[in-house]
């Protein structure tokens, strides 16, 4: 019986495999299952070769007649067009290394078998064609071999790139992990995405308490809000989140009605109006606020303008013509381009927030009256439209139910209500908006800004009503002695940086000018200064890591400058909130810092009473080292002289010049009538005069030129009188700038002894050391004051007597001659 051929047993395997793939494909299920039609119905593709290529080397895998076999792949599918969720999704690369694997081996393998099945038997009569065959089969061999290596090159490739790849994907689950853990506390406030990337960006780890508060109810419950904290206590994001939310919402509220019911999405969010008003009583603060507001608002394309005055009128009304969303800014400007018709700060209808920050400012007699009238062109939060505008009422750009939904924010450092606050609201926004009185209290401002009387009341501040992490100091002098503490401070406890404040310009005038002198660079800040110069002066001051500003209230509120270490008071405030605002320029969020209050004998018992309205008994007494104060006082001395003759020498050249722009606007000659005598003495005052000034200049150069010591300091031995901490960091400057001379002296010479210290002790290192604490008695301090004053009033009655005596005698003796 003869064996069939190679060929012709694949071919009757090839008929066997299409046979038994026919009695499958007619085999039908017994049961009906909705879910495997379902499955069914899916875009399947079978993973093996055509009929034509197939082999039978996969006859094994194609499965018997009783049970469906064989390998089905899966096209790529959405999984939520289907419902199911795939697994192993993730890890797609491996998945297809694997099958490309797969096929290479398969490959590799049948070409072998075929190879094997196809070798005939060598005949005698072909000895040449049979060492070709040899040589082409060894030939093949090798090939083969080296794609089996290959493949098998791939593969290992194939399974350090899947190996990387799940590690990228666990150090990427487990950044998440971190991040979700550590901004869990964000998470409860159940913020938009959006907000939440934008959290993460700026790295805010966790809401403050005021936030944790003010933003569920604004946010979720769409309540007005109070709210009174501490300075530096993250107020503008209490306000500015719930500010960002309702937008977005509104966003996606007027997305799927569009695409449910295809109505307009300018009925739920409106584009191009006016959607936050914000009001802040200072320029700073206002360009402070604008700033934080668009770290989150370049996310969610959101425009937030600033609108303050001391800046180009025409630039605000170009940045009003792409008409933003949010509008932060001060009173004067604002009511000036409403009062002038700006048409974006006209349409008050469609705002639906409004906010006043540092509301206890705006109280203020005499301050704000702008303010007044841009509330009352407020349209009315309840039902009613009496008193209303002819614009607000023919509104169409807004609906009346997002107009209603207008919410009030009120937010201050410091936070006062009556009892009955909750009942003059439920009275209604309109009896207050009809009466003559004045903004002279939050109550007031709050009911004529339309607060709802189930608005959120949120008061975190505690009874002393400042920061906890803020040391508080003062240093008793005399009023002309104030100079020279504040150059003490300034020179020894130079450390991070320090505000000084003034309540008057020209002290900030006479401060800035002898530190100047004495060789401190300080900035300076004040009302009268134009935006440009203002802004210039905060910029140096953020720029220099222990800058010096001297200024006056306009910096107490709202300038969040970090590093702040020290704020000096030259002079008590008017009140206590400017108090608290002052000194809340440091110690803030979760950092520390000290204040330092000059008193002289005439702030004595207002300052115990500050003292006294922050519930504090004591405080402490700043240290000082008297051994310092007479070089101190030397330096002090030289440098008010040369102030002196320099303002004196520059207001003559002002008068001068001022007389001689009068004379040639009006076209007139001025002549000199002073005679030649005249004009000589003129000459030598002013030569004596310059020449005093530079002998003043040269010896104060003198003294500046070596480091502040002490009394007791000794050129020959350094260290007789000890080293404190305090003078190590002004030995260390001395020895650097004899550094050079010492290396030149010769091996044989004895160099002189020099101390190399430490940098100065700050401020509040220096306070908690040695500060000792004072009680802070109120009539004590003024039954002191009364008695010093009396004292005074008598030896000025003696002086005078003493006078009038000798008169009486000089006139006696005269008349007896």
């Amino acid at each position: 019986m003869s064996t069939p051929s190679p060929p012709q047993r694949q071919q009757e395997e090839k008929q066997s495999v299409s046979l038994s793939k026919k009695k499958n494909q007619k085999r039908k299920r017994t049961k009906h299952d909705p879910e495997l039609e379902r499955l069914d119905s899916l875009p399947w593709n079978s993973s093996l070769p055509n009929e034509e290529e197939e082999d039978d080397t996969f006859s094994l895998f194609i499965g018997s007649g009783d049970l469906d076999g064989g390998f089905l792949s899966l096209e790529e599918i959405d999984e939520s067009d289907y419902g199911l969720d795939v697994p192993g999704a993730k890890k797609k690369i491996s998945n297809k290394n694997s099958k490309l694997k797969k096929q290479k081996l398969e490959e590799v393998s049948e070409g072998s078998r075929e190879d094997a099945e196809a070798e005939p038997e060598p005949e005698p009569a072909e000895g040449m064609a049979e060492e070709k065959n040899v040589k082409a089969k060894k030939k093949k061999k090798k090939s083969k071999k080296k794609k089996a290596k290959a493949v098998q090159q791939e593969d290992e490739s194939a399974t350090v790139i899947d190996s990387k790849d799940d590690e990228k994907e666990q150090m990427l689950y487990e950044d998440e992990a971190e991040a979700y853990a550590e901004f869990y506390a964000w998470n409860e406030l159940r913020l938009h995405p959006l907000l939440m990337k934008s959290i993460s960006r700026l790295g805010f780890k966790e809401p403050t308490p005021i936030q944790r508060t003010c933003i569920p109810a604004a946010a979720h419950q769409g309540k007005d809000v109070i709210g009174a904290a501490e300075t530096g206590s993250g107020k503008t994001l209490a306000f500015g989140l719930p500010i960002f939310q309702r937008l977005l919402e509104e966003r996606e509220k007027a997305a799927n009605m569009l695409e449910e019911k295809g109505e307009e999405a300018g009925k739920y969010a409106p584009k191009g109006v006016l959607r936050a008003l914000i009001i802040t009583p200072t320029r700073e603060l206002t360009l402070q606020i604008t700033d934080h507001l668009k770290e989150f608002a370049k996310d969610i394309n959101v425009r937030v303008v600033p609108i303050v005055g001391g800046m180009s009128a025409e630039k605000q009304e170009r940045l009003l013509k792409t008409r933003p969303e949010v509008i932060v800014g001060t009173p004067g400007r604002l009511w000036e381009l409403i009062s002038g018709g700006e048409k974006h700060l006209v349409e008050l209808h469609s705002l639906s927030f409004f906010v006043l920050d540092e509301a206890d400012r705006m109280v203020e007699a005499g301050h704000f009256r702008e303010l007044q009238s841009i509330i009352e062109m407020l349209p009315m939060t309840s039902g009613t439209t009496e008193g209303q505008s002819q614009d607000t009422q023919n509104c169409v750009t807004v609906s009346s139910l997002s107009r209603k939904k207008r919410q009030t924010f009120v937010f201050s450092a410091t936070l006062a209500l009556s009892a009955d606050f909750r009942k003059k609201l439920k009275r209604g926004s309109l009896k207050s908006k009809q009466s003559t009185d004045g903004l002279n209290s939050i109550e007031i401002l709050s009911e004529r800004a339309g607060m709802k009387p189930n608005a959120a009341i949120v008061d975190l501040t505690n009874a002393s009503i400042l920061a906890k992490n803020l040391e508080e100091s003062f240093i008793e002098c005399r009023e002309e002695d104030k100079d020279a503490y504040l150059y003490y401070i300034l020179s020894i406890h130079g450390e991070g940086r320090t505000i000084v404040f003034c309540t008057s310009i020209a002290a900030l005038r006479h401060i800035s000018s002898i530190l100047r002198i004495l060789g401190i660079n300080v900035s300076t800040l004040h009302a009268q200064m134009q935006q440009r110069a203002r802004l210039k002066a905060i910029d140096r001051f953020r720029a220099n890591e222990h800058g010096i500003l001297v200024a006056t209230d306009v910096a107490a509120r709202g300038l969040d400058i970090p590093g702040v270490r020290t704020v000096v008071h030259y002079q008590l405030p008017h009140s206590a909130e400017v108090y608290v605002h002052r000194s809340g320029r440091t110690a803030r969020a979760s950092s520390d810092g000290c204040s330092i209050a000059l008193i002289s004998p005439n702030d004595s018992a207002k300052f115990a009473s500050l003292c006294k309205s922050f519930a504090k008994e004591s405080i402490k007494h700043f240290p000082l080292e008297s051994s310092y104060m007479p070089e101190v006082m030397k330096r002090l001395s030289l440098a008010c002289q040369i102030d002196k003759i320099s303002r004196k020498d520059s207001q003559e050249r002002a008068n001068k010049s001022w007389l001689e722009r009068s004379a040639e606007s009006l076209e007139l000659v001025v002549e000199n009538y002073d005679s030649e005598e005249e004009r000589v003495k003129n000459f030598k005052q002013k030569k004596a005069s310059s020449n005093h000034l530079k002998k003043l200049q040269q010896e104060l150069n003198g003294l500046l030129s070596r480091p502040l010591r002490p009394k007791t300091f000794s050129h020959r031995y350094p260290t007789a009188a000890g080293v404190t901490h305090l003078i190590q960091h002004q030995f260390e400057e001395l020895a650097k700038q004899n550094g050079d001379d010492n290396l030149v002296l010769g091996e044989n010479k004895r160099r002189k002894m020099v101390v190399i210290g430490q940098d100065c002790v700050e401020p509040l290192q220096a306070l908690r050391s040695a500060g000792r604490e004072v009680h802070m008695d109120v009539k004590e301090r003024v039954e002191k004051r009364r008695n010093a004053e009396s004292l005074r009033r008598k030896r000025k009655e003696e002086k005078k007597r003493l006078r009038d005596q000798r008169r009486k005698q000089k006139k006696q003796s005269q008349g007896r001659e």
